[in-house]
């Protein structure tokens, strides 16, 4: 995988404000917040996206998320957060290095801004898609 501006940071090439750091994961502030408290969970593994993770490597994310969740929310007192997580170019990816934003949202207008553009769901496409899920799944 190509050199990321997060494997400089792991390297110590380049400096973070780091907030956590064990054997798999490093955690650090954003240097463009969105609002303050703004935290970016990494593995240490350097994959573009989620579903390149190890189980082991995902369930380290997964056990720091919560933790760290509950610390970015008593340092700022801000009990409201969004957590974004992007795959790829269309989906916003920007760093194509596996990253959890841990964002707080205190205020309307501070944080994670989002529209939603949700449609109904056919029932047809349904079926098929808990079709092939579930057989992924089990492959």
């Amino acid at each position: 995988m190509p050199e990321t501006i997060f494997t400089k940071i792991l390297s110590g090439t380049i400096p973070a404000h780091k907030v956590h750091e064990d054997h798999h994961t490093f955690a650090f502030l954003d240097i463009n917040p969105l609002s303050p408290g703004h935290t970016l969970l990494i593995p240490k593994v350097p994959v573009a996206k989620l579903h390149e993770l190890s189980d082991e490597a995902a369930a380290a994310l997964g056990r720091v998320l919560p933790r760290l969740c509950r610390a970015i929310v008593h340092a700022t007192g801000i009990p409201d957060y969004n957590i974004l997580q992007n795959n790829g170019s269309p989906a916003h990816q920007a760093v194509f290095h596996v990253h959890i934003h841990i964002i707080p949202k205190p205020n309307a207008t501070q944080g994670l801004n989002i529209h939603w553009p949700a449609s109904p769901l056919d029932p047809a496409l349904a079926k098929s898609l808990v079709t092939k899920i579930t057989t992924a799944l089990r492959e």
